[in-house]
């Protein structure tokens, strides 16, 4: 189980103060009140100056019995002098499962972000946030989700983390909360439009096809960044063949950009078109033959592993052609005593623990987390005026409690002990054929591989025509791409591109 969580877990622990396990405290509360922060704002963002109101808070959510069941945690940002009913209007979340929403909020799609060094460490202090030119409130009003569990939310009332913690719990809460909070704010007839990060790709999945099926609610479209939506193609190490086919690719392109490929490939794009095609018609064929591979072939797939990895032919003999990615950003610079990031590769740190099989820590997390925590909570009291900020939970400990079972559309009334949403969504995009998806991702994501991204959406099962419904933008960074400035500048441009091709 550590080793899962260790896999699972793509954001840090950084929780200002670490929620003690909310349900001990829940009964005590007679009465939960939601509270909010109302601020009024100006910027200028794509040319553009925006005047707009903030909301900062979190909104009552009850059973059909009325009964208080969980205060959900938002901050909404909308624009002044629009017409509610022909803007559009995006829900946007990170993952974790269990995490907040600071990272896009402060990362890209809020009017302040954090400033942090790209690919290596900060300073201690004193951290800075700046006006976001890159926000995407020109284009849409935005409201940022923190589901239970995460920023202010928590269950109250007699409903419990476990009522919300899991696929298809979480699935449900994040729905109902889209539509109160399109009843309370007159946002029905917006275009409407949801974006996830990492696990918030698996919750986009089930939300579209929830709030289609449960609240005849039209979607315009779905924005996955850096998705996970199936579960196993996307975690290498756990005796499943595919997932070391969907990892090659980004293991090769970390390995050209430390320095380890000897030479190195000198065109990027092509680079990474001829791993994919030794991983998909090389690679696979070899690890599904198993101890039936023939040694010949077997002495040349681990060539190439080699010469595509800049890992010793020697060590993917010992692995059995087979390894996962913390043994990878462990493998590929230990010589020089240095361990590669799971999040963005493209980051590197000293190892710890030198002889060690494995790496046990990723060294983007701790060189860009405190400074996206520094901005945002100082954005959060001093500009939008939040009191008791240090009750906001980071990263909760949620993943060892959370259901991964899922009932899937095509599966009525059986869950399967492996969740894979991209059926939900190849389900609501047949019953919603208007409805688009972009996808973002980055090459150096270790944590959701872009191939493993492009697998599951290939195997959507959608008629040929809603394969135009589908827009990709890649990115020469990692999992939160938005953290290099000229990929920052394009996730803009992609996102913006997007939401107007539907106006």
């Amino acid at each position: 189980m550590t080793r899962l969580l260790a896999l699972l877990v793509i954001l840090p622990v950084l929780s200002v103060a670490v929620a003690a396990d909310k349900d001990d405290n829940k009964k005590a509360e007679l009465a939960p009140e939601a509270k909010q922060y109302v601020t009024e704002h100006e910027a200028r963002i794509g040319g553009k100056n925006i005047d707009y109101t903030v909301t900062a808070g979190t909104m009552l959510m009850s059973n059909q019995k009325d009964e208080p069941q969980a205060l959900i945690g938002f901050t909404a940002y909308v624009a002044k002098g629009k017409d509610a009913g022909k803007r559009p209007i995006m829900f946007a979340y990170n993952g974790g499962p269990g995490s907040a929403s600071i990272w896009l909020h402060m990362g890209i799609l809020g009017p302040q972000r954090a400033v942090v060094t790209d690919a290596g460490f900060s300073n201690n202090g004193p951290y800075r946030r700046v006006n976001n030119e890159y926000s995407i409130i020109d284009e849409t009003d935005l409201v940022m989700i923190d589901p239970v569990g995460t920023g202010f939310a928590k269950a109250v009332g007699e409903a419990e983390g476990k009522d919300f913690w899991g696929v298809d719990q979480d699935i449900k809460s994040v729905s109902e909360f889209i539509v109160k909070y399109l009843t309370e704010n007159g946002r029905w007839a917006s275009p409407k439009y949801i974006l996830g990060e990492s696990y918030g790709g698996m919750r986009s999945g089930g939300v579209a096809w929830y709030l289609l099926n449960n609240h005849f609610v039209a979607l315009d479209g779905v924005i996955l960044v850096s998705p996970f939506m199936e579960f196993t193609s996307g975690f290498a190490g756990m005796g499943v063949d595919l997932p070391h086919t969907m990892y090659l690719p980004t293991f090769a392109a970390t390995a050209r950009y430390h320095g380890a490929l000897d030479p190195t490939p000198p065109d990027f794009e092509a680079f990474m078109a001829e791993v994919k095609d030794f991983a998909l018609n090389e690679y696979a064929p070899a690890l599904l033959m198993g101890e039936q591979l023939p040694d010949a072939e077997r002495q040349a797939v681990l060539r190439k592993l080699s010469q595509y990895t800049g890992l010793s032919e020697e060590y993917w003999d010992r692995a059995n052609l087979r390894i996962n990615e913390a043994r990878f950003t462990k493998e590929l610079m230990r010589e020089t005593g240095t361990t590669v990031g799971r999040v963005d590769s493209r980051f590197a740190g000293n190892m710890i623990n030198q002889i060690g099989e494995s790496a046990v820590w990723d060294p983007m997390l701790t060189a860009i987390g405190p400074g996206y925590l520094a901005a945002f909570m100082d954005y959060y009291q001093s500009d939008l005026e939040v009191e008791d900020i240090g009750n906001y939970t980071v990263f909760g400990n949620i993943f060892l409690k959370w259901d991964w079972s899922h009932k899937q559309p095509d599966l009525p009334g059986f869950k399967l002990p492996f969740p894979n949403t991209a059926v939900d969504l190849a389900y609501a995009m047949r019953q919603n054929p208007s409805m688009r998806v972009l996808v973002q991702q980055g090459y150096y994501d270790l944590a959701t591989p872009h191939l493993a991204t492009e697998y599951f959406m290939d195997h959507l099962e959608i008629p040929d025509e809603l394969r135009g419904n589908i827009e990709y933008a890649t990115y020469e960074a990692g999992h939160m791409m938005y953290i290099h400035e000229p990929s920052m500048v394009k996730y803009k441009e992609d996102l913006a591109n997007f939401i107007r091709g539907d106006q």
